[in-house]
């Protein structure tokens, strides 16, 4: 007799549910397109900056002269404006797309320790201040772009005067023609040595915003650092929106003038509580920009990818699915590193691990030399890999659509205040579901009402506003099931919720940290349990393989994403996985499609038992993308 879910799978996939197979897709926007190369911009280099971009598959132009972070730009900008409506006109006629970096909140005076002005000097009023006073001024060494001489100051958003002048910078740079303004590090200086536990700023352009906002004063009734402390909960939701309505200004500034033009912010913090600190929280600025560049350097030691451990990269697989969700069919960059100098170990072996778990994740490519933004550790090699992307856009970047997901809460509040036990709990589960090969989702406060899920896990959630808690009641109704692990299972939806007070994802994480080899999903079986669930595909892979799975135009799809080996520092070529089975239901093609990463596209016959089809894929290096189509 055929099973309800089978029926359901074969509603799903069928050509009558979703796009028909050999439907034409719309084009993508050229932000989930690009194959990232940055380079500095002068007078004159127009051309070769788009000769040498061309040569090596880049598609994106990043270009660097900065307007707005350098004084004296900043009060005449006429030459730099010049040259980036060269580069734009010369990236357009190759049908190239270019962006420009311009600084957030940061300002460098050259040369200020001899000049008779610089922005400390001629508008001390405009800085960032701790609360005890202390400005955001810096020299050389409190950051490697600093030089000799130089000063480094760091801007109030609420300085009125500043911001109208750099809104109207905003809006020249957008009438050159260029494709996008890149925002660097648009935050609160609360990330400089000595600064990291300010939660500046304290100037009175900023005070005053918060009174008018809060009627509180921030000097004298909050207590720095305490989550407890229901005035500081406030000053950490102030400086989020303020950071947040920077950029939304910005944004909205530059549409005036061009209204095809991106707006893309570069944020290093990701889903933990760094986000907080410097108040830049990506999952509010996607509600505002087009497409967020992360500086998402997850691990220990240099921060690059031969550094990493197994566990750290799939640490970073969770953070990079997070991103994807948040956007909301916007499109997420990395700009990461992948080597520095490591002598034990290969750039190109490097390169390719980072990149590959990047785009299995639906995340685009940024290729940088050591940590720097621009050139590359191996040009020939990121020339590969871009062509290699170029080829398969359509499978890495066309929207992925949730297949009987089980879904994974991401509350940003509950990240905000509690953000050691939250995310460690996020983490745990996600991997949980990474490992086991099952169709996972992450959902958010945007997105909960449309969740189409059977279940959904609030992974030690402990904020929840009237409206979620609200959608979660109707969920329950509707007879889904709500899984609340640690802290969640104190809150009140009734008697069908699960509730495992012992959290599974924490646990889960201590275990991959302790011994990633020897952590196995299975030693949560009490949570895989509750979950009931039921997969589109069952998946036989070791848990060192990542997986993720979607339709895409119509077609199921799976990621793999291979680390089995990686050891930081020592090893940089994964174990190869071997005789991987999957065993599909609920479609009727006899055949799977397999492009290995960085290999070329090949296909597998499956066996068809019952209402099921199995496939056996040979091998999976780094990585492979295999899809059914359901003909």
């Amino acid at each position: 007799m055929r099973s309800f879910l089978s029926v359901a799978l074969v509603v799903l996939l069928s050509s009558s549910a979703l796009p028909a197979a050999d439907q034409k897709s719309p084009d993508l926007d050229w932000t989930h397109r690009v194959r990232i190369g940055a380079y500095g911009l002068h007078g004159g280099n127009a051309d070769q900056i788009v000769r040498e971009a061309t040569a090596s598959n880049v598609f994106g132009i990043e270009v660097d002269n900065d307007v707005t972070g350098r004084y004296e730009s900043f009060l005449n900008p006429k030459q730099k404006l010049d040259d980036i409506r060269a580069v734009a006109e010369k990236a357009h006629v190759v049908g190239n797309r270019a962006f420009v970096y311009i600084a957030g909140t940061e300002c460098i005076t050259a040369n200020a320790d001899k000049a008779e002005h610089s922005m400390a000097k001629d508008h001390p009023d405009w800085l960032q201040r701790k609360i005890t006073g202390e400005p955001a001024t810096f020299t050389a060494g409190a950051a490697f772009w600093i030089s000799p001489g130089d000063e480094d100051v760091w801007i109030s958003p609420y300085a009125t005067e500043w911001r109208k002048q750099y809104m109207e910078r905003v809006r020249q740079i957008a009438a050159t023609g260029i494709d996008g303004i890149y925002v660097d590090i648009p935050y609160w200086m609360t990330h400089f040595d000595g600064w990291e536990n300010s939660w500046a700023s304290f100037d009175d352009y900023t005070v005053a915003a918060f009174r008018r906002k809060t009627g509180l004063d921030a000097k004298r009734d909050l207590k720095l650092g305490d989550f407890n402390d229901p005035n500081f909960r406030k000053w950490v939701d102030f400086r989020i929106e303020t950071i947040t309505d920077f950029m939304k200004e910005i944004d909205q500034t530059a549409k005036s003038v061009n209204p095809q033009i991106k707006t893309i912010p570069e944020i290093y913090p990701g889903i933990e509580q760094e986000a907080v600190r410097v108040g830049s929280d990506v999952y509010e600025l996607y509600k505002v920009v087009d497409a967020i560049a992360h500086e998402y350097e997850y691990g220990g030691g240099d921060h690059t990818a031969t550094a990493r451990t197994q566990s750290d990269w799939f640490f970073y697989q969770v953070g990079m699915h997070a991103f994807r969700a948040f956007a909301e069919g916007k499109a997420t960059w990395i700009l990461n590193y992948s080597w520095d100098g490591d002598k034990k170990l290969s750039p190109k072996d490097a390169m390719q691990n980072l990149a590959m778990s990047q785009v299995m994740a639906g995340a685009n490519f940024w290729d940088a030399k050591g940590h720097n933004m621009s050139n590359s550790n191996d040009m020939a090699t990121r020339t590969k890999i871009f062509d290699w992307i170029r080829r398969n856009e359509t499978h890495l970047y066309r929207p992925r659509v949730p297949i009987n997901a089980i879904g994974v809460y991401f509350s940003p509040k509950t990240r905000d205040y509690y953000s050691e036990d939250f995310i460690a709990s996020f983490r745990g589960v996600l991997i949980l579901l990474m490992q086991q090969h099952w169709e996972f989702q992450v959902v958010t406060p945007r997105t909960l009402e449309k969740f189409n899920g059977k279940t959904l896990v609030l992974p030690d959630v402990r904020i929840l506003d009237p409206h979620e808690t609200s959608v979660l009641q109707n969920f329950i109704a509707k007879g889904g099931t709500l899984i609340a692990t640690g802290e969640s299972g104190a809150m009140q939806f009734g008697d069908k919720v699960v509730r495992l007070p012992k959290c599974p994802g924490k646990a889960y994480v201590a275990d991959l940290q302790r011994d990633f080899e020897s952590a196995v999903p299975s030693s949560q079986q009490e949570f895989l349990s509750a979950l009931r669930h039921h997969p589109v595909v069952q998946i036989d892979a070791k848990p060192a393989v990542a997986t993720s799975i979607a339709s895409v135009d119509g077609k199921l799809h799976i990621y793999f994403a291979n680390v089995t080996g990686l050891r930081s520092g020592e090893n940089a070529v994964p174990t190869p996985q071997t005789n991987v089975r999957l065993q599909v239901y609920g479609v009727s093609a006899s055949t799977l499609h397999i492009v290995p990463f960085m290999g070329s596209e090949s296909t597998i016959k499956g066996t068809r038992q019952g209402e099921s089809v199995t496939y056996i894929i040979p091998r999976i290096e780094r990585g492979t993308i295999a899809w059914v189509d359901n003909k």
